[in-house]
C-alpha cells in the first residue's frame, strides 16, 4: 500500500462517524488518535438532549443503548444510536462507539473511533485504533498498540516509511475489512477496504484494499463479485 492509499478519504467513507470533522481536519487516521478525547467533550455538549444522556463529567449515551450493568465505563466516552454494548465489556475511555456497533464480551477499547456498524463482539482489544464502517474483528483479534521495545510506531508504506511521532497507534481498518480470528494487528497496520485478514495471522505492515492477508508475503488480490 502507498502513501496516497493511507489518507482518510482512501480509507472510509465519513459519512458513517459523527466524528466526521476530525477526518476532515486531517490527512492520515493516525493523525486523530490525539485528538480524540477533546473532540469527544467539544462534540458531546452539543448532542441533543433529548437523545443522549449525560452521565458523569464526559460520558454521552444514547437514550437506545442497554447498558448492562456488568459493562465497565471511563471518561470521555460517546455510545451512538442502537449501539450493542455487551457483557463485561470495558470501554476505557477516549472512545466514539458508532451506531447500531458492537463491543461484545469481555471486549477493551481504548483511545479510539469505531465508525457505524463495526463488530468487535468477542474476546477483542482495540487500543489507539480506527475502525472503518462495518469492519469487524473476529473473536480474540486484537489490535497491539505499544511496540514492545516502546520505540515510536512508524508506518511501513510501499513507497517508504511515515514517522507518526506516536508510542501508542494500533491499527487502521478500513471501510468492510475483516479481520479473523485470533489475528493481531501489530502497531501501525493499515488494512485496505474491503480486505479480509486470514486467522491466526500476525500482521507487521500495510495490507493493500481488495486483497487476502494470508502470511507475511502471501497477500493475494480479491476476486470480487457483481454482488459485492
Amino acid at each position: 500500500m502507498k502513501k496516497e492509499d493511507m489518507t482518510n478519504q482512501d480509507l472510509f467513507d465519513t459519512n458513517y462517524t459523527v466524528a466526521k470533522l476530525l477526518f476532515e481536519q486531517t490527512t492520515y487516521p493516525w493523525e486523530v488518535l490525539p485528538k480524540i478525547s477533546e473532540f469527544i467533550v467539544s462534540l458531546g455538549e452539543r448532542l441533543p438532549k433529548d437523545e443522549f444522556v449525560h452521565v458523569g463529567k464526559a460520558v454521552w449515551i444514547h437514550k437506545s443503548v442497554n447498558l448492562p450493568p456488568t459493562a465497565c465505563m471511563g471518561e470521555h466516552v460517546i455510545i451512538c444510536k442502537g449501539a450493542q454494548i455487551r457483557h463485561c465489556a470495558f470501554i476505557r475511555g477516549n472512545a466514539i462507539i458508532g451506531e447500531f456497533a458492537v463491543v461484545g464480551n469481555s471486549s477493551e477499547v481504548k483511545n479510539s473511533i469505531l465508525f457505524d456498524g463495526v463488530q468487535v463482539p468477542h474476546f477483542n482489544y482495540v487500543g489507539d485504533s480506527i475502525l472503518g464502517y462495518k469492519s469487524h474483528m473476529g473473536a480474540s483479534s486484537i489490535a497491539s498498540n505499544v511496540k514492545s521495545d516502546k520505540s515510536l510506531v512508524t508506518v511501513h508504506a510501499e513507497d517508504g516509511d511515515i514517522e507518526t511521532g506516536l508510542k501508542k497507534f494500533g491499527a487502521i481498518l478500513g471501510d468492510y475489512a475483516e479481520v479473523g480470528c485470533g489475528a493481531v494487528l501489530n502497531p501501525g497496520t493499515v488494512i485496505g477496504p474491503k480486505s479480509s485478514i486470514y486467522p491466526l495471522s500476525s500482521v507487521r505492515s500495510c495490507v493493500d484494499a481488495n486483497s487476502i492477508y494470508k502470511n507475511q508475503g502471501e497477500v493475494v488480490e480479491k476476486t470480487v463479485t457483481e454482488e459485492e
